[in-house]
């Protein structure tokens, strides 16, 4: 790589500054006037991928055709896989090379190198987990010699790309980076490269490891009982698991006791952490590492407890086509490109030899298809939310720790991370055996432990803090496994059989799988490495140094749940508990969704087909935008029996009159409810979280945590104190998705509860008991609206509040604000909300702005293929100003599906461009 220019002269600084005015002045001239009149504008018009015609690509044992629809779709034929994975990288990297270079500088903790030292703390952590060293480990050990055949196929097809363009040849951006990286050059693609991302995915959809971060840091304020209050149990008894009539290979694996551990309290050590003083060094501690693992979700999207994805599948006795359909919907964090790439992958003679005819949703930057169908099965997935990290109390000493009362020295390495133009930095990685310290790479964090509720651990008392504990990471997906496998064995997979033993190999992220044929079979299977802990259940950190808090062994496969054409003719997956936990052995997690999603789309379902009515595509596509709203239905009849004397008020509790709890775009009701909603939340819990819980900026006067006596000392002086949140709006508690709803559901039975207790001040008499509560949520959210709305309420609408803006990666979120605005997009008034459907999130304690999406909807018809139709939140391109960077987000936002053509003589129809790659 060239090195990088630390300074630069006067002179070529307002080089610059003219080079980034005459590409702002560009892209703002294609923008605003059109594309035909400016393509010939080299900066912006280079980068631009040629879609017909005829190219070269070096490695091809024969031609391969490629057919773009009108959206710029690509359908690629090819004589062998070779040749076909090897074209699929060359394409991706026509559409989307930036996305791909930013991405597998992430994984590798390499983001330094491209965008300097505000990427450096970014980069530490994650070296520190190591995923890229993990994913080398893969290549090198674990994966089958097919799948490594055709990751280097993929790679190579990546490379003849890159050979032949450079800078602004590949993206704008990369002409955008020059101005603050000179000279900057990507480097060729890798098969470790594609690998790696899986661990991104893995992160983004890695469980519970935050609601064990946030119940060790509400200790400082809430005493046990307050904090299981905020955690309460799966109602399996209302909202049903996924796997209700399914079955358990266990013939080979007997009951094991120790699996079914149900010990809830605790730093792992069964007992409960307290309230107080005790827990400041442990909040300390967690509080920045809180923050630390805040930084990836930045870039990959916020997971809390309303994130999730959707998938169904009906059998054929109950839809229209006699054959089954099958709906999926994962929800992520928007970005821009999508983080999906549709594509379809064909062997041009489907043999033994050349297995592949699938297509569907893949990653940029990976070969084959992760979410689709092929010619006789269609999968889709959705996030398990295994519990398969845990957070390890280590008590260190010098260069070593303790584990069962011995000194263990820790495994060591360094890390140098390139920094362009600045010096490099160079870390120590330490990994105890129960994982990195990842509490290493805050200054904080070495506070870690300090005075820790972990009361009596192991076989007495536990360790001396001295200067505080240190912070193991545990996590699957940093032991090396073969999930890549799993892709291409499920894109050939002909049968249900087959689809379960790629299943088995799909260990990292750990997703619900949904299955359909088009014989007519529908199925589910759990995959995933799941560890069985021997003692604690995950829940708060451990005490690393206790040897009966190690993960024992995994469940086994052939023990985790499955289905196959159960008798109620359906089976739906939304990130709801896989199965009735008193009917399993095994600890999958405590922290569920809470499943409003899931059986709002039961209830459609049986809706339709009660009767012997059927389901059509229509229907399905229908479903997938259903706006209605749980909480609302739960708490809107409470909200109308409160007395408003305040007409100002009383004019706002009027539109909640005959409301039928959806939440349409254009809905005044659905604005003035959710603003109820937040604000009831924000008295009721947000309010009484400690600061690491709260958004960042938030200020409020609050009594210390360690001062439990009165109000006023004795001289009549408040002892309260001024103290501000830190968190991220997008992370902040409480967040308002369905574990809030179950939480309030139990409350709004208990009218004098204390959580419905809210202190007053001089202005604000406060609040005894529920409806005083209500009462003022109500007249704070009439303010509220009135302020960003306007005192009409007849022109309020929840659209203007839940707004979408598409940010591109990296430069559209941290770039100079003239290239933000040239390359971010929107922003568009959305319907939907948290935990409906249509699960377009928010974060009550941060604002209603959109942070997650549905980020691909599709529906797949298994009696005719063709008919099935799909949609991206974005589009094809990466590059900004093409035809296809946003051309389907308009349509997505409607809920609209595009067709979906699949056969050749359906894709020969529908192909607009069609470009031949020769050996």
């Amino acid at each position: 790589m060239p090195a990088n220019k630390t300074g630069s002269s006067p002179k070529k600084k307002k080089s610059r500054r003219l080079r980034l005015i005459v590409i702002a002045v560009v892209l703002l001239l294609v923008g605003g006037v059109g594309y035909g009149t400016y393509w010939s504008i080299s900066t912006v018009r280079a980068s631009f991928p040629e879609t017909t015609g005829s190219l070269q690509l070096k490695g091809l044992s024969g031609p391969v055709q490629v057919k773009r629809d009108g959206y710029g779709i690509p359908q690629i034929y090819a004589s062998t896989p070779e040749d076909l994975f090897r074209a699929q990288g060359f394409v991706q990297a026509q559409d989307r090379f930036w996305e791909m270079d930013v991405r597998r500088h992430m994984t590798s903790g390499r983001l330094s190198e491209m965008f300097g030292s505000g990427q450096v703390e970014t980069d530490a952590f994650l070296r520190t987990m190591g995923w890229h060293r993990v994913a080398k480990k893969e290549y090198d050990t674990k994966l089958s010699p097919a799948t490594k055949k055709y990751l280097r196929s993929y790679s190579d097809g990546v490379n003849a790309y890159l050979k032949d363009h450079s800078g602004k040849e590949l993206s704008v951006e990369y002409a955008a980076l020059d101005f603050k990286n000179e000279g900057y050059k990507p480097e060729k693609w890798s098969p470790v490269d594609s690998v790696a991302w899986l661990k991104a995915m893995a992160w983004d959809l890695r469980g519970n490891m935050q609601d064990e971060v946030d119940r060790a840091l509400a200790s400082s304020r809430l005493d046990p009982d307050q904090i299981e209050d905020l955690y309460p149990s799966y109602p399996y008894d209302r909202n049903k698991p996924i796997v209700q009539d399914g079955a358990l290979d266990r013939a080979t694996d007997r009951f094991d006791p120790k699996a079914t551990s149900t010990e809830t309290t605790g730093s792992g050590t069964g007992t409960a952490p307290g309230a107080g003083s005790a827990a400041q060094g442990l909040q300390t501690g967690l509080s920045s590492l809180s923050k630390t693992l805040d930084k990836i979700p930045a870039l990959l999207g916020p997971n809390g407890t309303g994130i999730g994805s959707n998938s169904w599948v009906i059998d054929g006795k109950h839809t229209t086509t006699g054959k089954p359909l099958l709906a999926n919907d994962p929800h992520l964090a928007p970005q821009l490109p999508s983080v999906w790439y549709q594509m379809g992958l064909h062997c041009k003679k489907v043999s033994s030899a050349c297995p592949y005819d699938t297509a569907g949703f893949t990653f940029s930057g990976m070969p084959g298809v992760v979410i689709g169908h092929n010619q006789n099965i269609s999968w889709g997935m959705t996030n398990l939310g295994a519990d398969v990290s845990d957070l390890y109390l280590e008590k260190v000493t010098s260069d070593s720790y303790l584990y069962d009362g011995k000194q263990v020295p820790f495994t060591t390495r360094d890390e140098t991370i390139k920094v362009a133009g600045g010096k490099s930095r160079t870390i120590t990685v330490r990994t105890s055996n129960n994982g990195p310290i990842v509490s290493d790479r805050d200054d904080e964090l070495t506070e870690v432990g300090r005075n820790a509720p972990v009361g009596r651990g192991g076989d007495g008392v536990a360790p001396d803090r001295g200067d505080g504990y240190a912070v193991a990471l545990k996590w699957t997906a940093l032991s090396p496994s073969n999930s890549m496998d799993a892709v291409f064995g499920l894109n050939t997979a002909r049968n249900f059989t087959d689809f379960r033993k790629a299943a088995r190999d799909f260990a990292v992220p750990s997703q619900n799988l949904i299955y359909a044929d088009t014989k007519g079979n529908i199925g589910y299977q759990a995959p995933g490495k799941i560890p069985v802990r021997a003692k604690g259940d995950g829940r708060y950190p451990a005490p690393g140094w206790d040897s009966r808090y190690k993960w024992s062994k995994y469940v086994p496969q052939s023990a985790l749940p499955w289905e196959l054409n159960p008798e109620r003719g359906y089976i739906v997956t939304a990130n709801q508990a896989v199965i009735d936990k008193r009917k399993y052995p095994y600890l999958l997690t405590e922290d569920w969704g809470y499943g409003a999603r899931s059986q709002r789309i039961s209830d459609l379902i049986e809706s339709k087909i009660k009767d012997g009515g059927k389901v059509s595509t229509e229907d399905m596509q229908s479903m997938q935008m259903d706006d209605s709203s749980e909480i609302a239905k739960l708490l809107t009849p409470y909200l109308l029996k409160i007395d408003i004397k305040d007409e100002y008020v009383g004019e706002a509790q009027k539109l909640l009159e005959g409301w039928d709890y959806t939440q349409d775009s254009d809905s005044a009701a659905a604005a003035y409810f959710n603003a109820v909603w937040r604000n009831t939340l924000m008295l009721a819990f947000g309010n009484k979280l400690p600061k690491e819980l709260r958004v960042k900026g938030q200020c409020m006067r609050v009594r210390p945590a360690d001062d439990s006596g009165p109000a006023e000392d004795l001289d009549g002086n408040t002892r309260l104190v001024r103290e501000c949140g830190t968190r991220d709006p997008d992370m902040a508690q409480p967040d308002g998705g369905d574990r809030w709803y179950e939480v309030v559901r139990k409350l709004l039975k208990e009218p004098r509860n204390d959580w419905w207790k809210s202190p007053g001040s001089r202005l604000d008499p406060g609040s005894h008991n529920r409806d005083e509560l209500l009462k003022n949520a109500m007249k704070d959210a009439r303010s509220e609206l009135t302020a960003k709305l306007g005192k009409d309420i007849n022109s309020w609408s929840w659209g203007r509040l839940h707004r979408l803006t598409l940010k591109n990666q990296t430069l559209g979120t941290e770039g100079p604000g003239v290239v933000q605005w040239l390359l971010n997009r929107g922003p568009w008034n959305l319907g939907g909300g948290e935990a409906a459907v249509n699960a377009t999130g928010w974060n009550a304690a941060g604002g209603y702005g959109v942070t997650w999406v549905p980020s691909m909807r599709m529906v797949v018809n298994l009696d005719n293929l063709d008919k099935s139709r799909w949609i991206n939140l974005t589009g094809a391109s990466g590059h900004a100003y093409h035809a296809h960077y946003t051309d389907q987000t308009e349509k997505w936002a409607k809920g609209e599906l595009l067709p979906w053509a699949f056969s050749k003589s359906a894709v020969d129809k529908q192909t607009d461009d069609e470009l031949a790659l020769t050996p």
